[in-house]
């Protein structure tokens, strides 16, 4: 396209997707250009420390760099920051810029992301009301803690992973905390009632109140009087209001996929960008990785997406590879982990949540343990607690159905 600038590859998102398959394809010995593209401010970083080590300020931005800062630059990589793509055109392999400059490509990436989920409530824009997706999200969070009184009240809405990573961090610093949400039990949707009732008294030891089975229905003002000041509370359906000078909310994310919806490529059930199982968008010479990603799982037997940092990487290095030469399915176990402060580690191999019963390796009893989730007799997860059990056993007998040892 006369006037146009071009490049061999072209990356859109700035996460650890999009860093994923720069780095793969240079480590690779690939020397055709690359053009990193992202919104972020900041340079490729890992996300999970923003809701532990980051969060507790124990760690810098620079410390979650997916690699150093310089390396970019030393390695010929066109990374952009602050730099959004308004729209796709993937008949002509070429996306206009926010700056109205226009990019060619031979190869694309999709590695948008997703974007937090909102609470569709009364009161959201209040003061002190938080959504947690990047470090600096987390240090806006930490810095209007900062700023008040030490016994300050602190909810989260959201019994998932962001929920009981965040409620761990900030209970650990001494800040009285209360967990709100509509299971029964903490990571119960995750691994079933009875480790979840585990992990709610592991929370509940270390200070963190947990209230079950509730909805909120609107967050409340500290003053009746200034309807846009500061949160006072979050006002449940059940008619009760629970304190709250700060509240972070996590209820989940949603597939980024806004430039792939107006470029007319396919999405899935899941409103992710659909991909087959080389993770090939419906367009040619585009390709997509990470949250936005719902491809066709050899190992789920089904269309899938699944949101975690190592299931980004795995699948931007598997595209890298597929773009030098490499043509096989993306098979690669999903892997998971998390910490609630130092008082829970956790790791896990799934092919979903999908199961109907939880067989224990070891005691809830023991600090350590592991735990299979089933549906019927074939294995579809496997957890390990504190260390405990053999994560790799757990991704061999995913990867061949079964059977679960005994």
């Amino acid at each position: 396209m006369s006037g146009a600038e071009s490049t061999d590859v072209l990356i859109v998102g700035g996460g650890v997707a999009g860093a994923s398959a720069a780095t793969t394809l240079r480590e690779a010995g690939h020397d055709g250009r690359i053009v990193l593209l992202t919104r972020e401010l900041d340079a490729p970083y890992h996300r999970p420390p923003g809701s532990k080590e980051h969060l507790r300020g124990e760690a810098s931005r620079d410390d979650a760099l997916v690699v150093p800062e310089g390396w970019w630059k030393e390695h010929d990589v066109d990374l952009r920051l602050r730099t959004g793509v308004l729209s796709l055109d993937a008949a002509e392999r070429t996306v206009k810029l926010q700056t109205k400059e226009l990019l060619t490509f031979d190869r694309a990436l999709l590695a948008t992301g997703a974007m937090v989920r909102r609470l569709p409530v009364d009161g959201t824009g209040l003061m002190g009301i938080h959504y947690l997706r990047s470090l600096r999200n987390a240090e806006a969070i930490r810095a209007d803690l900062d700023g008040l009184p030490a016994d300050s009240r602190v909810v989260l809405v959201g019994g998932s992973y962001i929920g009981c990573e965040v409620a761990a961090s900030l209970a650990s610093q001494g800040h009285p905390v209360t967990v709100l949400m509509q299971e029964s039990e903490p990571l119960e949707r995750t691994f079933g009632a009875e480790v979840g009732a585990w992990v709610r008294r592991r929370l509940e030891g270390g200070g963190v109140e947990v209230r079950g089975e509730v909805e909120v229905e609107a967050f409340a003002p500290k003053d009746p009087e200034d309807p846009k000041g500061r949160v006072g509370g979050v006002a449940l359906k059940d008619g009760t209001t629970v304190p709250a000078d700060v509240v972070v909310v996590g209820v989940g994310a949603q597939p980024d996929v806004m430039l792939a919806k107006r470029a007319g490529l396919e999405l899935g059930e899941t409103g992710g960008v659909l991909c087959d199982d080389r993770l090939r968008t419906s367009a040619a010479g585009i390709w997509a990785a990470g949250d936005c990603c719902e491809y066709d799982s050899v190992l789920h037997g089904e269309h899938v997406r699944i949101e975690h940092e190592d299931v980004a990487q795995q699948q931007a290095a598997f595209v890298a590879r597929q773009w030098l030469g490499e043509d096989e399915p993306y098979a690669t176990v999903p892997y998971f982990f998390s910490d609630l402060a130092d008082w829970v580690s956790l790791e896990s191999v799934t092919l979903g949540r999908i199961f109907d019963r939880v067989q224990i390796e070891g005691s809830l009893e023991d600090d350590a343990f592991a735990v299979w989730l089933l549906q019927g007799d074939r294995p579809t997860g496997y957890a390990s607690f504190n260390g405990a059990g053999d994560l790799d056993r757990g991704r061999e007998v995913l990867r061949a159905g079964g059977p679960v040892p005994t």
